[in-house]
Parts: structure tokens; sequence; C-alpha cells
């Protein structure tokens, strides 16, 4: 009797389980339905071996590739920069493999040194003669893996807050982030995560862009939208893990480094240092532009556009005249 009992409560429970896990899926799949539907694709597709990639691109001219941070997409630039440069450039930005709607090749690890080569293969195949690489926080470590695994694919990189060094403490503020079980982290794509996303979206937002204050348009305009999807927490999740891997050794090599080169960093940034990963790398890479903005948080580029503007055409100048 009492086994019975047991057996019987032992399948309620399943069964109470099973009913969370499913309410848990339709919850994350009408969020990112909406996600969808708030924010569709707006760009062009390329395949790159194996990875889908989404891009904008506007003008003519010099090449200038945007490369996204951790959980971000391309609205990060093509709200924020895109339409401020004026003639001269053809602007590219693309969505990093797994993120916004491009989308990674199932035996992909998401390594710097596998997503610089991405970005090298996407330069090839759209045929860019060496353009400039800007990139954000940890879109600056892939441009910095690209710099120095494939120098002669670019011609220089600008630098937004970027992730420079390998930092015991930076994953402790990605603790939801830092999954390595793939399963586990493919589970919790398709049930809690994005759920508990939405539900601490403004803190995390709040956290991210400050001291500065949330744009108003940020989840539409800005993309923000497209974080609360599955596919979106699996890749953010995946980078996150895959960071340590290879940085520490891409450290070693920033002094070889001989092209033109830029920093930008807010002396407030709550999310990467500018104390460990800004001011230090001026002994490390010969020659670097630094420019450090007194009280800017960590999104240069919804702050003050138009210095970040001003900043990257300035190292597009040093860049592009020693390809002449």
């Amino acid at each position: 009797m009492l086994i019975s009992i047991v057996l019987w409560l032992f399948a309620g429970l399943l069964a109470a389980a099973a009913l969370v896990l499913l309410a848990l899926m339709l919850t994350t799949w009408r969020i990112a339905a909406k996600a969808e539907r708030l924010v569709p694709a707006c760009g062009k597709f390329v395949q790159i071996d194996g990875n889908r990639i989404h891009y904008v691109e506007e003008g003519e001219g010099r090449p200038i590739v945007f490369v996204h941070g951790l959980g971000a997409q391309l609205h990060h630039f093509r709200h924020t920069l895109f339409g401020r440069f004026g003639a001269g450039y053809r602007l590219i930005a693309l969505d990093r493999p797994g993120s916004g709607y491009s989308v990674r090749a199932s035996s992909a690890t998401g390594r710097l040194p596998e997503q610089a080569d991405i970005v090298r293969r996407f330069i090839e195949e759209l045929r860019l003669e060496r353009p400039l690489i800007v990139g954000h926080s940890l879109g600056g470590a892939v441009a910095l893996a690209l710099a120095t695994e494939h120098p002669a694919a670019i011609s220089g990189i600008a630098l937004l807050s970027p992730l420079t060094h390998l930092e015991a403490r930076a994953r402790q503020g990605f603790d939801l982030l830092y999954v390595p079980s793939r399963l586990l982290r493919h589970l919790l794509a398709h049930t809690i995560a994005i759920p508990l996303s939405l539900r601490y979206a403004q803190p995390t937002m709040r956290f991210i862009f400050a001291p500065q204050t949330v744009p108003a348009d940020y989840m539409i305009a800005g993309g923000g939208w497209l974080g609360l999807r599955p596919s979106h927490y699996f890749a953010t999740s995946t980078d996150i893990v895959a960071v340590e891997q290879d940085l520490a050794r891409i450290e070693q090599r920033y002094g070889e480094m001989a092209m033109p080169a830029g920093i930008l960093f807010g002396s407030a940034d709550r999310v990467i240092g500018e104390a460990v990963h800004g001011e230090p790398m001026l002994d490390r890479i010969q020659g670097l532009d630094f420019e450090r903005i007194e009280g800017l948080g960590h999104m240069p580029q919804f702050v003050e556009a138009e210095r970040v503007v001003a900043f990257i055409q300035r190292i597009a100048e040093r860049a592009f005249a020693s390809v002449n």
C-alpha cells in the first residue's frame, strides 16, 4: 500500500513537472514570436561555412565592418551610427553567428579564433578590400583576434569599450549565462531562460547602460527584443563559455600588431572596466589612438554617437591611408 502511494506521488510530481516545463516552453515561444514580430530581419543573408550570416549595409566607398558585443545584434550600430558618416564609406553591420538573425553552424564552438575566421570569410564573400573593423565589447575581442591572426585581411581596428584581457572576476557578472553544458544550455534556452530574461530585462539594461539611462526606443529600434529568443540565449551563453579558451593567448600577441588601431572607453563603464581593458593597451599596441570619455558607460554608440563617429573616422583615415 505504501509503495503504491509513493509511486502515485512520484507519478504526480513527474506530471506536474512536465506541465511546468510545457508552460515554460509555450511562454518562451510566445515571447520569441513577439520579438520577431516587433523586430523582423531587415538585411541580406550569406552562407559562411555552415553559418547563415545576416547583415545590413549602406553607402559606397571605403568599407567599415561593425562587430557587435555579447548578447547584442547589428541594430546597435545600424540604429545609432548609420546615417551619420556622410559620403565615402560603405558601412556593413553583421549579426555574429547565433545572434540577431544569424544562424550558427551546428558544429560551431563560438571560440574567438573561429568567430574571427568567420568575419574574415565574410570579408572575402562580400569582396571587401581590407575594411576597417569596428568592434564593441566582446566584438572588440573578436576584432583583436582577427587583427592578430588575419592581419592581411583588414586595414585597422577601432574598438569601443572592448574586452581585451581575461579577467577572473569578469565571469561573476554573467553567472546565469555561464553554462558549460551544451545540453543544459539548450534546456534552459527553451524553458526558463527567456521568461526570466524578460522579467529582469529592465534592471539588466539599466546596469549595461549605467550611469546613462536606457534609451526609450532601445527594445525595438535598438533591437533589444531580439535577445529574448532561445537561439540568442544559447549563442550568448556559448560565447561566455568559449571566450575563456583563447583570450589569454590572444593577449600575448597584441605587441605584434602593426596596423592603425584605436580604443574609445568610458571612465564609468561598469560592464568592462577601463582600468583593466582600456588604458593598459597603451603599452601593448604601438601607436594606439586612445580616447577616454569621462563619465561614460558601456554603450558609447547610443550616448555619444557623434563622438563615436568622429573617432571611427579618425582611425579610418589612418587605416585607409596605409593601404593606398
